[in-house]
């Protein structure tokens, strides 16, 4: 059987870099890429080149109109993600989208309130859940070794962010788009690991961000701490 994939405003890095899922999802015997969306033509181009050359889109719901694909991969603007997965979710198609998944935090509750109202698919590629000391740290904590738990450290550094022109992915560098830098992209997976192994909900007791090495109009650095229901500290 062969799964029928498009991709939705592939300007995202994470369509051929880092992550990469399209390059991987290309070399996948039992998957087609039916079509790549992005309202740049030249971008989406770019990427086909990239893949083989399947049907380009500037809109995606001609797309998905035209290609009646099995799954979706929906990448983007966190400007315009909300749009894109209510738009999904109220044509039936189980997707994957990249984080943040809104450009607000009531955005991402509305997604939240309607995959439960339509019981539709959504996945989320939080896969620092997925890195052997995540996995070993969890055994550890289900045998008591660490004894009581009383504090959680998580620091992510990656590359400079110059990537995102590079990448055809600018619109990371603007706030008006992506809401943010380093702590909109990448604090999402410090986030996630502390309730998952702490088990617990939490609150953010504090924050503080820098735009100090870099002179980008985005954060460069950031600090969060967080704060478990039971007085983890993180």
């Amino acid at each position: 059987m062969t799964i029928r994939i498009a991709a939705i405003e592939v300007n995202h890095w994470h369509s051929l870099y880092d992550a990469a899922y399209l390059r991987h999802l290309s070399r996948m015997p039992d998957v087609q890429i039916v079509g790549v969306q992005d309202p740049d033509p030249e971008v989406a181009a770019r990427r086909a080149a990239e893949l083989g050359n399947p049907p380009t889109y500037t809109d995606y719901a001609q797309m998905l109109a035209e290609t009646r694909p099995d799954f979706v991969l929906a990448l983007g603007r966190h400007k315009v993600m909300a749009e894109i997965a209510h738009y999904l979710l109220d044509h039936g198609y189980p997707f994957v989208m990249e984080k943040p998944m809104g450009f607000t935090a009531d955005e991402v509750r509305g997604i939240v309130e309607k995959v439960e109202q339509t019981n539709g698919f959504v996945g989320v590629p939080l896969i620092q859940r997925y890195q052997p000391f995540v996995q070993q740290a969890q055994q550890m904590l289900a045998e008591g070794r660490f004894g009581t738990l009383s504090h959680f450290y998580f620091r992510l550094n990656r590359p400079t962010s110059a990537r995102y022109p590079a990448w055809d992915s600018p619109w990371m560098l603007d706030p008006t788009i992506s809401n943010g830098g380093c702590l909109r992209n990448l604090g999402t997976h410090g986030l996630d690991l502390f309730l998952l192994l702490t088990g617990e909900e939490a609150e953010v007791t504090g924050a503080q961000l820098s735009w100090r090495a870099l002179g980008q109009p985005v954060e460069d650095y950031a600090t969060v701490l967080v704060r478990s229901e039971s007085g983890i500290i993180g």
